[in-house]
């Protein structure tokens, strides 16, 4: 499994270090890959992932580093909103299964059609110097990452991206690097993304 198994209070300040240093905000030493870069972290430091994303983006800020924040089920609920079936969904939600929901949502949050797009949005409102996507665990199975990251790399490639992502980030020699979110097994892999804990300054 590809993680560090240090805590995360430990891995906060690599995570600072590279983000703040122009290697990696001018995209350097990547080649000619899309500048998009996982920090997985364990499913049960979730709540601890929010008290450091909230201390990054502080410290971040200090240091004069913008960051663009997406949170994916922020952005979903507006989205929903939006389309004026949020209400619908709220009422709807506690007597139909997942699946129904599923068929609901995948028009609406369909990543090539919809979602991208709502993202290319917000990146062009304000200036910034990395995209920050978070929120990936809240938005399963309704948005999958591996999905996001294939339609979003002809978008957010201007700019290092940079994935919370709640499981593990695992090679493969046979497919490349896997992602399995909350550590389950995939079978989808998405492999021109970076392991930040990787990435030398």
């Amino acid at each position: 499994m590809r993680r560090s198994n240090r805590p995360i209070a430990e891995r906060f300040n690599h995570l600072l270090t590279v983000m703040s240093s122009q290697r990696f905000l001018k995209m350097q030493g990547i080649g000619n890959e899309v500048p998009f870069f996982i920090f997985s972290f364990k499913p049960s430091d979730t709540f601890e992932m929010k008290q450091l994303e909230a201390n990054l983006l502080t410290h971040l800020s200090l240091k004069g580093v913008r960051v663009l924040k997406i949170d994916l089920y922020d952005l979903s609920i507006e989205m929903l909103k939006e389309r004026g079936i949020w209400e619908q969904v709220l009422e709807i939600e506690p007597t139909v299964e997942k699946s129904q929901l599923l068929e609901l949502f995948e028009g609406v949050l369909d990543p090539k059609d919809n979602l991208v797009p709502a993202i290319a949005a917000k990146m062009a409102e304000q200036p910034y110097d990395i995209l920050l996507v978070t929120g990936i665990g809240e938005v399963y199975p309704y948005i999958r990452t591996h999905n996001l990251l294939e339609n979003l790399q002809s978008t957010a490639k201007n700019a290092p991206t940079v994935f919370f992502f709640p499981g593990s980030y695992t090679p493969s020699l046979e497919k490349g690097f896997m992602l399995n979110l909350f550590d389950l097994p995939s079978g989808n892999n998405y492999y021109r993304a970076f392991d930040i804990e990787h990435f030398e300054v």
